[in-house]
């Protein structure tokens, strides 16, 4: 263009101007602003890797990188669902551990159980001493967020007895009893986003279904249960092993609920649900020589 006008004023109005300079301008003006656009996008790409590659799973975090715009950090409402995995009985058992030994077992209790979690499309938002808390569907959508919570469960279950094993061949663990956990899981709808100060703030969630899972957790110590499944997240699955428990009410609701569990492995399904019917039938009519 500029070489054409250039041709076209010296032709027409006997007027030389040098095409090579404003065409060199344009070029360069071009090339810094792809240069600075190209800049931005890598920082960025930078933050949400650094911000999220330590509770997420590598490929999440490349998709989530990869995707900028799919990422919303100020707060927002979302159908989540959440998971609580606490040590059974971790106060006297740490006593009997030294510091560096206790180090040991939580870093190879958590670095196995994370990995499963996060394979499986969840993020850690904390852990809390022995307990650890993740959450599925954010911050990308996840569409089998209960189904994949479930799936986690069932396989941290399998690695916990993988984890027993070893533990109980380690001269300092062998006056463990085998380690036991309780995990509930829940689903509803959280507000997620960066909560805290202006000093610190994390990528975490909040809202009653965060703390009816905390509680399913804990019930699982009434039941003698390790994997308690709210009604919400029940509703989500599509697995006819599902064994209803009981109607209650967690602390801090006033209306009950079902809840659920799964047993580790695959069971005489029929047979045994059959027989799980009755026995909730007689223990809701308060028939319990029956039940």
């Amino acid at each position: 263009m500029h070489f054409g006008a250039s041709w076209l004023l010296f032709r027409h109005a006997q007027l030389l101007i040098d095409p090579v300079f404003p065409w060199a301008v344009m070029t360069l003006v071009y090339l810094v602003a792809s240069l600075l656009g190209y800049l931005r996008t890598e920082a960025r790409q930078l933050e949400i890797r650094g911000t999220f590659s330590h509770y997420m799973s590598p490929h999440y975090v490349d998709e989530l990188a990869a995707h900028p715009e799919r990422l919303k950090l100020d707060g927002q409402a979302r159908i989540m669902t959440i998971m609580f995995c606490d040590i059974r009985g971790f106060t006297s058992l740490s006593e009997k551990l030294d510091a560096e030994t206790l180090t040991h077992f939580m870093n190879s209790f958590l670095s196995p159980m994370t990995e499963i979690i996060t394979e499986r499309k969840g993020t850690i938002d904390k852990y809390i001493g022995d307990c650890i808390m993740a959450f599925w569907n954010a911050p990308l959508d996840d569409p089998d967020h209960a189904t994949n919570a479930v799936q986690a469960a069932q396989a941290m279950r399998r690695k916990l007895v993988e984890l027993n094993h070893l533990w109980q061949a380690e001269a300092a663990y062998q006056a463990f009893l085998p380690v036991r956990v309780g995990i509930g899981i829940n689903t509803g709808e959280c507000v997620v986003g960066n909560f805290g100060s202006h000093q610190h703030f994390d990528y975490s969630l909040l809202g009653d279904p965060v703390n009816v899972a905390s509680r399913l957790e804990g019930l699982g110590k009434v039941y003698g249960i390790d994997l308690m499944i709210g009604e919400e997240t029940a509703g989500c699955l599509d697995n006819s092993a599902l064994i209803e428990l009981d109607l209650v009410a967690v602390k801090g609701k006033s209306e009950a609920g079902r809840i659920y569990t799964l047993p580790p492995e695959r069971i005489p399904e029929d047979q045994f649900i059959d027989r799980h019917s009755e026995l909730l039938g007689a223990y809701r009519r308060q028939d319990w020589v029956t039940a």
